[in-house]
């Protein structure tokens, strides 16, 4: 399915022009008649209907029918539909085609110049629902002969068919067959899925460029790497796993350029996505702020697929004021995935509805598809799927309370809806100092587990790409070095193997391994009834202030940079669980006002909290999460300038 739809997606950010209205026309007794536009380069034929453009995947039909047709080739576009009812009336119809409209943002009702209509009983089509379709300058009706029915139309007789989905089509009429193609508004219809029982069916999701998909090139965001690398031969088993479950793989998102953590001004060989929330102005942060402001901008799109290695989940989640995660290290495979850290990447998704992201999660992240201990290094993960919910609730002050005074009453009254809800109690702790009380000389020292994690960063980034791409580009054209953006530039252009290498990489894990043990041990560990005993919660954004794409808005007043390591603590709050292999999962839990410097008018920035558990209680941090959004504690956010 990947394949077929790979000829037509582009990037999200880049390509949106014709999804500025994707609300269903409402009923009337007029029909935009077809317009032939153009077929493109893979022969699909691209249409329209009134003001909106569609592509049908003609060279591909969904089905062919044998039949006795028209005379001469007629393209028609159709509806089709599936009763279970013998008397097929006005009201039926009406009510069917409204639920379409309401259901889905492709099909609408110019799509009545034909329909396909079967019935799982033996049905007839009443005379009222005649005149109802006749309204619509209704042309065509196909029939298999589960319904009958007098009318005026021209009728065609089709032999059964299996499994062919409701929805809008681009019937092509000819001598001997009627062919079926599927139609797209950039995205397909979800009525295509409306029976589909898989647990993801016809949720559309876009991927981050480091994953595979059949057909697609993997960019990683360098035209250079393009360039030497060829389209994808086959799919990453993570997205691969989306697909079989159902989900509708739409296209491929911007990154920062090999997953770095450039800050946007940094940004060179492709232009830095925006932000919808405040005045779009705000920082999508790094790796994958494609992803995380798809997601905040397009109510289409249900989810979008990034990675976390550094905070490439989290920050862009807390910026775009969306639910977005890094799992416990090893919860998913990242075969067939451009590497930043061996050991430190890790796969996560974006969503804008609490229960939704845990229901795809929860389906997603599955045993088979665990890393391997051989590159984690860490011990075999055992994730319980449980209401073994934390008791404590670790207020960290070394990275509490919220920067904007303004946001701490939201993150107040969300703990106290924690200690409500579960019966949690609050304890404050210094992070940094309850490590460096460690007994483990290793473990208690956070610049050498830090410095660990960035030997494992920086080692598999330049074993995997930045070695083999400086290599060929040489050999390619005259001894020159590649265009690379300035993250990465200059750490490949003087990278020195005495110093890292795989020796060094190896030290790493063992170094790391210590430092989850203990964490393990000492801070989030578990206990008869809780899978971890503790809840962390720190904030990985800004604490309610804005940042912004534009560096020099960032020194004003009332604003912020990412990525700031509070005073007085060793490592910054996205670092704790790429050492220490743990949970974490931002989630939006309110806004406030901020006067933009952009915009000269008061604007909303979202607030959202990090929730960190021990490593394997994935689920059962899940299991909280849709407990609060049970509660309405977390909410749905919307798509736009505002979250709530």
């Amino acid at each position: 399915m990947a394949g077929q739809f790979s000829r037509s997606v582009v990037y999200l950010i880049t390509a949106v022009l014709a999804l500025t209205n994707l609300v269903s026309a409402a009923p009337v007794l007029k029909r935009n008649p077809y317009e032939f536009v153009l077929s493109n380069p893979y022969s699909d034929t691209v249409f329209s209907l009134g003001n909106i453009s569609y592509l049908a995947n003609t060279k591909h039909p969904k089905v062919v029918l044998g039949t006795a047709a028209e005379t001469r080739t007629t393209t028609v576009p159709i509806t089709v539909i599936k009763a279970n009812v013998s008397a097929i009336s006005r009201a039926w119809l009406e009510h069917t085609f409204q639920l379409y409209a309401a259901g889905d943002d492709v099909w609408n009702y110019d799509f009545l110049d034909g329909i396909y209509i079967s019935s799982s009983v033996k049905a007839s089509l009443e005379s009222g629902a005649i005149e109802y379709l006749a309204g619509f300058n209704t042309s065509y009706v196909f029939t298999d002969g589960s319904v009958t029915g007098q009318s005026t139309f021209t009728t065609i007789t089709v032999s059964p068919t299996e499994g062919l989905p409701v929805g809008p089509y681009l019937a092509t009429l000819g001598p001997s067959t009627a062919s079926l193609a599927t139609v797209y508004r950039f995205v397909p219809s979800r009525l295509y899925y409306w029976h589909d029982t898989r647990p993801l069916a016809g949720e559309r999701v876009a991927v981050k460029d480091l994953y595979d998909v059949k057909g697609l090139q993997t960019s990683g965001g360098s035209q250079a790497w393009a360039t030497i690398t060829p389209t994808a031969n086959g799919t990453a088993p993570s997205i691969q796993r989306i697909i079989d479950l159902g989900g509708v793989i739409v296209g491929k998102q911007k990154l920062a350029q090999f997953a770095s953590g450039a800050n946007p001004w940094q940004w060179q060989d492709e232009h830095y996505p925006f932000n919808p929330r405040g005045d779009g102005w705000l920082t999508c942060s790094a790796s994958s702020s494609g992803a995380g402001c798809s997601i905040a901008a397009y109510d289409w799109l249900d989810f979008a697929i990034g990675s976390d290695t550094g905070s490439s989940m989290r920050r862009p989640a807390a910026v775009s004021g969306t639910y977005g995660q890094r799992p416990s290290q090893g919860m998913m495979s990242l075969e067939r995935v451009l590497p930043l850290g061996g050991a430190t990447d890790t796969a996560g998704v974006f969503s804008r509805d609490p229960h939704k992201w845990v229901h795809f999660s929860k389906n997603w992240y599955i045993p088979p598809l665990h890393q391997d201990v051989s590159i984690t290094g860490l011990s075999p993960l055992v994730v319980p799927d449980s209401n073994a919910f934390p008791k404590t609730i670790l207020y960290p002050t070394d990275y509490l309370p919220l920067n904007n005074s303004a946001a701490e009453p939201i993150l107040e009254a969300f703990i106290a809806n924690m200690t409500r809800i579960f019966g949690m109690q609050v304890k404050r702790i210094n992070f940094t100092a309850t490590v460096q009380n460690w007994t483990d000389p290793v473990a208690k020292n956070l610049t050498t587990l830090n410095a660990a994690t960035g030997v494992i960063n920086t080692w598999t980034a330049w074993e995997v790409i930045g070695k083999p791409l400086l290599t060929a580009w040489a050999n390619l054209f005259d001894g020159r070095f590649p265009p690379i953006d300035p993250a990465r530039r200059p750490g490949w252009r003087n990278f020195n193997e005495s110093v890292t290498n795989q020796a060094a990489y190896d030290a790493a894990l063992v170094t790391k391994n210590r430092g989850v043990q203990a964490y393990e041990s000492n801070l989030q560990y578990s206990t008869p009834d809780s899978c971890s005993e503790s809840l962390l919660i720190y904030d990985i954004g800004t604490g309610g202030l804005p940042s912004f794409r534009e560096q020099t808005l960032n020194d004003s007043p009332g604003a912020s940079y990412l990525a700031v390591r509070p005073a007085g603590a060793a490592i910054t709050g996205a670092n704790i669980c790429p050492i220490f292999g743990c949970a974490d999962f931002t989630v939006p839990i309110g806004q406030v006002p901020y006067k933009s410097n952009v915009t000269f008018h008061e604007e909303m920035v979202p607030v959202t909290i990090n929730l960190v558990v021990k490593r394997g209680c994935d689920f059962v941090l899940y299991n909280f999460v849709q407990r609060l959004a049970d509660e309405g504690v977390l909410k749905t956010v919307k798509t736009g300038r505002t979250a709530f």
